[in-house]
């Protein structure tokens, strides 16, 4: 299959705004599958997962492959739930274009908002397919309006609808100038072209000539044609509206039901006409390792040359081990080859690579340069890890993950319990950069982090029904940070005797303060040229260990920027140890010279309510220490944005309940860490 004609998209959206059943649909008619399944029973084909169908959403990213038209179609389903961003972000990360599924009854929802920002970030092109049409209070024109408004972009609309709500009958083509109907006797598979009735074309006309002026606007040929009058052509206008769409000058909108199977096929037919393939979007960024430099460089998408993949995402099946999903990037790669590991700087073997439908997989050859697949065999490698040869030594930038905000303790219910529940949560966590577990120093229990309670309570059922671990858990607790607010230097001498041998190291470093939300990082600014790598390496893994460990409390380290000033090293006498203990120590006096601070996680809090119980909405967020940022009206209510700390949200869902008669419902999500005022003297 040639680049041309391969896609790699994404289908993102609001929770519950139709992004499963919509790509259960395109599935069913590009022949994938032969029976189409519903989320409301239980039945969809990329929810898999046995939480998934019962609870109805989405939580892990499936990948499938489909065949339209000579077009290979790689799909990534990712989840619309807040607890569950890293999987939509690890996914737009290797994306070259994507869906936005959104609903025309609630238009712009709040998680539309955070996936539409982590695509900007990505700079992936889009398409937005306006479902859910048939549903009463549907206004096409007023949710793409709402677009708009909200993110800033130039609508193109493709279509206009043929009635709106229950008389929703099908859509008016505005380029072909004609009205498509769907048959209901075949599952909307035969498609009836008629001419536009004389009653709606001249709406009709309007929307033409405003997609003609549009897309004249961002081609200086065609805004030639169109000033002296003439005729531009059908192909002319798609391959100009292919050229917005990539470079995202702007977004064409279609739209349907696709519940009751109306514009599926017009939106696979929008993909593969409208959205990049591999060579269309601009290479990609990788750092290039020579000894002690490192430059940037781009790596085109071109099968001849070094191969070079990113692990993008990591899942555990139970017969074969870990499937971890490559995107290519360079080159190509055969099953039954060694692979060089990047990150870790190991090789390893790739045993098989599979195609995957869902959970279905047929096996392959190789994977090259713009493809998706999975490798099997890859013991080492994690979710972000860089996979190519030692002979081109280099790393694709890393996904940024954001930061767990909440923990539970979790115990095993008998000892010959904890060996298994150990695997489990590595295994997890390997899957999940968000999930992760350490051992309370002071009390001896295992604490496990995630981004919220849905997001815990699924891994812990998952532990519990597909790993089989027996283990009670506790109740959640916020997970807190600690930062530094000064700047300090300090410096550490370390000396001992173990086994009869003299271990000495020696550390000058400095410590400050950095943005919010920054991150931490380490930089040596001293010589060293004369210190060996694995002493360096020690130094950095006791810096990285100290940073996790924490200050005074024992939470993780964030926003500290760590300088080595100094490094006092002897051939004869020092080890790494020594020099890992050194970092340890000097770090930890360093930060108590430094106003060390506890941070607590701040959350966005969207609350959606009807007009009259805004005022005890507010009233119960104001209680819990929550500052109202706006408010949004929608047709099925008003939309709250505000932000609280997340100690003060737990059990928030009752008393919003009884407040508002059981008729508001919230969702939340990380924003920022904040100094805690008061420190953690009440906990």
């Amino acid at each position: 299959m040639s680049l041309e004609k391969m896609r790699n998209i994404g289908i993102m959206a609001h929770i519950d705004a139709g992004k499963t059943t919509t790509t259960e649909r395109i599935l069913y008619y590009t022949g994938k599958i032969h029976k189409i399944g519903e989320i409301d029973d239980g039945q969809a084909t990329m929810d898999w997962m046995a939480q998934e169908q019962e609870r109805g959403i989405t939580i892990c990213s499936a990948a499938t492959t489909t065949y339209w038209k000579n077009y290979q179609i790689n799909i990534i389903d990712t989840p619309g739930h807040v607890d569950f961003t890293a999987e939509v972000e690890r996914s737009l990360r290797v994306l070259d274009g994507a869906v936005a599924v959104i609903c025309a009854v609630d238009g712009v929802q709040p998680q539309t908002e955070t996936v539409w920002k982590q695509a900007d970030e990505f700079n992936v092109p889009r398409i937005c397919f306006m479902n859910k049409m048939d549903r009463i209070g549907a206004d096409f024109f007023g949710s793409m309006e709402d677009v708009q408004q909200k993110f800033g972009i130039e609508p193109l609309a493709l279509q206009i609808p043929i009635g709106e709500g229950p008389d929703f009958e099908g859509v008016i083509d505005l380029i072909k100038m004609k009205e498509l109907r769907w048959s209901e006797q075949d599952e909307g598979e035969t498609i009836t072209e008629s001419e536009i009735s004389a009653e709606r074309l001249s709406d009709a006309q309007k929307w033409h000539d405003k997609l003609v002026e549009t897309v004249a606007a961002s081609d200086d040929n065609l805004m030639e044609i169109y000033l002296e009058g003439g005729e531009i052509s059908v192909e002319q206008i798609k391959t100009a509206i292919r050229n917005g769409t990539i470079n995202r000058t702007f977004v064409p909108f279609v739209m349907g039901s696709a519940r009751h199977n109306q514009g599926v096929q017009p939106l696979i037919d929008a993909i593969v006409d409208y959205l990049p393939c591999p060579t269309d979007v601009p290479a990609a960024k990788g750092i290039k390792f020579k000894k002690d430099e490192q430059e940037n460089i781009e790596i085109p998408c071109d099968v001849s040359k070094m191969p070079l993949g990113l692990v993008f995402k990591i899942q555990y099946d139970r017969e074969m081990g870990p499937l971890c999903y490559v995107r290519m990037y360079s080159g190509k790669i055969s099953s039954g080859t060694q692979i060089f590991n990047v990150n870790k700087k190991k090789r390893e073997r790739v045993n098989r690579i599979l195609r995957m439908h869902a959970d279905k997989s047929e096996p392959m050859d190789s994977l090259s340069a713009g493809d998706i697949a999975v490798f099997i065999g890859l013991k080492l490698a994690q979710t972000g890890d860089t996979i190519g040869s030692e002979a081109f030594n280099v790393l694709l930038e890393q996904p940024k993950f954001p930061q767990p905000v909440i923990s539970v303790a979790l115990e095993p219910e008998s000892m010959s319990e904890k060996d298994k529940m150990n695997e489990t949560l590595a295994i997890l966590s390997r899957e999940d950069p968000t999930f992760t577990s350490h051992e309370d120093a002071e009390t001896g229990q295992l604490i496990i982090s995630g981004m919220g309670e849905l997001h815990l309570d699924v891994l812990v059922t998952r532990m519990r029904d597909d790993f089989g671990v027996k283990c009670n858990v506790g109740a959640p607790q916020v997970t807190y940070r600690e930062s530094v607010s000064g700047k300090a230097e300090s410096s550490e001498d370390y000396s001992r005797v173990l086994a009869g041998k003299e271990n000495t190291a020696g550390l000058r470093i400095s410590v400050e303060q950095r943005e919010q939300g920054s991150g931490n990082s380490y930089e040596v600014c001293c010589k060293h040229s004369d210190v060996p790598e694995e002493i360096m390496a020690a130094i950095e893994s006791g810096f990285k260990s100290a940073l996790d460990s924490g200050i005074k409390y024992g939470y993780p380290c964030t926003d500290i920027g760590v300088k080595v000033l100094e490094i006092s090293y002897n051939e004869l006498t020092s080890t790494t140890f020594a020099f890992e203990a050194c970092a340890a120590q000097v770090f930890d006096k360093a930060c108590n010279l430094a106003n060390p601070v506890i941070l607590e996680p701040v959350m966005n809090v969207d609350i959606s309510c009807p007009k009259e119980f805004v005022g005890p909405a507010s009233s119960q967020l104001s209680q819990r220490g929550g500052s109202i940022m706006g408010q949004d009206s929608k047709v099925s209510g008003e939309i709250i944005h505000a932000q609280a700390p997340m100690a003060n949200m737990f059990g928030f869902t009752t008393n919003l309940r009884s407040a508002t008669q059981g008729r508001a419902s919230f969702s939340m999500e990380f924003s920022h860490f904040q100094i805690k005022a008061g420190g953690l003297t009440s906990y």
